[in-house]
């Protein structure tokens, strides 16, 4: 079982950097693509293109925003979109693949129960590790 993204797994993160396409425009991570897609304003997408911007920092600053109306209707397919453009990179797509049938489980400690697992808590939907193995199902299907 992979409990938490970090050491060996940190890759797993929205955090790590990779590169998300959207209309033609990059961000560095899948954290920023997701940050984005919040808020329909220019200014706040550009924002979300500034690698110098931490996933962290952007993240708090997403607080001020005004997120899109059908946001929750829609912001699990705007994640998964974005995940399936990072697991079909390499080295991510091989990294994934590699873990088998592993039970992929976001745990963290600042109680995200709808994206992980609140270990403190010991809840948590987990929606970011459900998306993430369900790509993988989906990559090892075409091997």
């Amino acid at each position: 079982m992979i409990e938490r993204f970090e050491g060996e797994y940190k890759w797993l993160s929205n955090f790590y950097p990779c590169d998300i396409e959207i209309g033609r425009k990059i961000y560095p991570t899948v954290e920023h693509a997701y940050m984005s897609a919040k808020c329909n304003d220019k200014d706040w997408k550009r924002t979300c293109q500034d690698n110098s911007i931490s996933p962290g920092k952007l993240k708090k600053l997403s607080s001020k925003i005004k997120v899109v109306d059908n946001w929750n209707e829609i912001k699990l397919n705007i994640m998964k979109e974005f995940l399936i453009q990072k697991f079909n990179k390499e080295p991510f797509k091989t990294l994934l693949i590699q873990t088998g049938d592993a039970h992929i489980q976001e745990g963290n400690t600042w109680k995200d129960k709808f994206w992980g697992f609140d270990i403190e808590s010991n809840e948590g939907e987990n929606h970011l590790g459900k998306l993430i193995m369900e790509i993988r199902e989906r990559l090892l299907m075409t091997l």
